[in-house]
C-alpha cells in the first residue's frame, strides 16, 4: 500500500567506510564532494560547527577520494566525524560550481539523505556535533550556497525527486527545488523544452480504495503494520501507473493482496483531492466494493508483516479510528452509495462545491 506509507528514504545503500588513505581526486576534472542531509524523527537537520564547535558552519561531508564513490566517501566522513554508521540514503541533489579562477577547479557536490535517525542515534550524533536545528533555522545558519542546497535537497525529499542545481540555484527543468513562481514564468515564456517541462511539473500520487461493508452497514477497515498504531484505513493502495494499471484494476489487486478476496469493484463513488504544501498532491478513487456476507468475512486472510488486523466499524466508530479527512471521504461515499448519486468530487473529504 505505497500511498499510505510514511515518508522514508526510497533507497538506502549500506557502504563500509574505505580504509585506504584519503586523497581528493586529482587531475583536470572537477573536485567531487559529498554532503549528508542528516535528519531525525522530528524533521530536524544536523549542522556542523555550532555553539563552541570551531569551523565554518556546514553539512557533514568530505571530498571524495579518487577510488571512492560519493556514497563510500560520505560513509567514511560520517564515521570519522560523528562515529555514525547509518546507511547512506538516496541522492537528493547535485550541485555544480564553476572554477573560481584560472588555477582553480570546478566542483560537484552530491547531497544524500541519512536517516531519519532514531532517538539513540540522534543523541549520540548530538554529543559529537551539537547542531540539531529546524530546517528554517538551518537555512539562516548556513552560508550560501549551502543554505540553498539544503533547501532544495529537503524539497526533493518531500517530493520524492532529485534537485538539479548550479551554484545552489535550481536549474530550469529541475524536478525539485525550483520556485513555483519561476517555474510558472518559464512555462508561460515557452522557455522549457518538452523534457524539462515534464520534469518540472508538479506531481500527484494516485491511490484507489474500496468501500466494503457487512450486512449491518459497518465499514471494513484495516490496520497497517507501519506508521502510527491505532490508525485504520480502507483496503486499497497506490496505483501502479508506471505499469499501465488503472485505478479500477489497482483496487481489485489491492483487495486481493490485502484481504485474500477477489472482489469486482462496483461503481465509482467519489474522487478525493488532498494537498499539503511542499508535498505532491494525493488523489484517491473510492469504489463501491459491495456487501460482504459471512462467508466472505470468514475467508479474509491478511498478508503477514503488512497488515495487523481488520475491523468492522460503525459510523460512530470512525471518529476514533481514522483521520478526519478519510472519515469525511467514507461518510460521503456511504451517502453516495445509499442515494445512488456520485461520483462525488471531494477536496480533503469535503464537497468541492463547498
Amino acid at each position: 500500500m505505497p500511498d499510505r506509507r510514511p515518508v522514508r528514504p526510497a533507497e538506502r545503500t549500506a557502504v563500509r567506510p574505505s580504509r585506504r588513505p584519503v586523497r581528493p581526486s586529482v587531475g583536470p576534472g572537477p573536485l567531487l564532494t559529498a554532503a549528508a542531509v542528516v535528519v531525525d524523527g522530528a524533521g530536524r537537520v544536523l549542522v556542523r560547527a555550532l555553539g563552541n564547535v570551531p569551523g565554518r558552519p556546514g553539512l557533514p561531508g568530505a571530498a571524495v577520494a579518487g577510488a571512492e564513490t560519493p556514497e563510500a566517501g560520505l560513509a567514511r566522513a560520517l564515521a570519522r566525524e560523528l562515529g555514525l554508521h547509518a546507511p547512506v540514503g538516496r541522492l537528493l541533489a547535485v550541485d555544480s560550481l564553476p572554477a573560481a579562477g584560472p588555477r582553480a577547479r570546478a566542483a560537484v557536490v552530491h547531497l544524500h539523505l541519512v536517516g531519519p535517525l532514531g532517538p539513540q542515534e540522534a543523541a549520540a550524533a548530538a554529543a559529537v556535533m551539537p547542531g540539531w536545528v529546524a530546517p528554517q533555522e538551518a537555512y539562516g545558519l548556513l552560508p550560501e550556497p549551502d543554505g540553498a542546497r539544503l533547501r532544495a535537497a529537503l524539497a526533493a525529499l518531500r517530493t520524492g525527486s532529485v534537485a538539479h542545481l548550479a551554484g545552489g540555484a535550481a536549474q530550469p527543468g529541475s524536478p525539485a527545488g525550483l520556485d513555483p513562481a519561476r517555474r510558472s514564468a518559464l512555462e508561460h515564456a515557452g522557455a522549457l523544452d518538452a523534457a524539462s517541462h515534464r520534469a518540472a511539473r508538479p506531481k500527484a500520487l494516485t491511490a484507489a480504495s474500496a468501500l466494503l461493508t457487512d450486512a449491518a452497514g459497518r465499514v471494513l477497515l484495516v490496520e497497517p503494520a507501519y506508521g502510527r498504531r491505532g490508525r485504520w484505513h480502507l483496503p486499497g493502495g497506490g496505483v501502479d501507473s508506471d505499469l499501465g494499471e488503472t485505478p479500477r484494476a489497482a483496487v481489485r489487486r489491492e483487495v486481493r493482496e490485502e484481504l485474500g478476496l477477489d472482489v469486482q469493484p462496483g461503481r465509482l463513488l467519489a474522487v478525493n483531492w488532498s494537498h499539503k504544501p511542499g508535498y505532491p498532491a494525493r488523489i484517491r478513487f473510492l469504489y463501491d466494493g459491495g456487501v460482504l456476507d459471512t462467508g466472505a468475512l470468514t475467508a479474509i486472510r491478511l498478508p503477514p508483516g503488512e497488515l495487523l488486523a481488520w475491523h468492522l466499524a460503525t459510523a460512530d466508530d470512525l471518529r476514533d479510528l481514522v483521520k478526519p479527512s478519510l472519515r469525511r471521504q467514507i461518510k460521503a461515499s456511504l451517502r453516495a452509495r445509499a442515494q445512488g448519486t456520485g461520483p462525488l468530487e471531494l477536496h480533503a473529504g469535503r464537497p468541492a462545491d463547498g
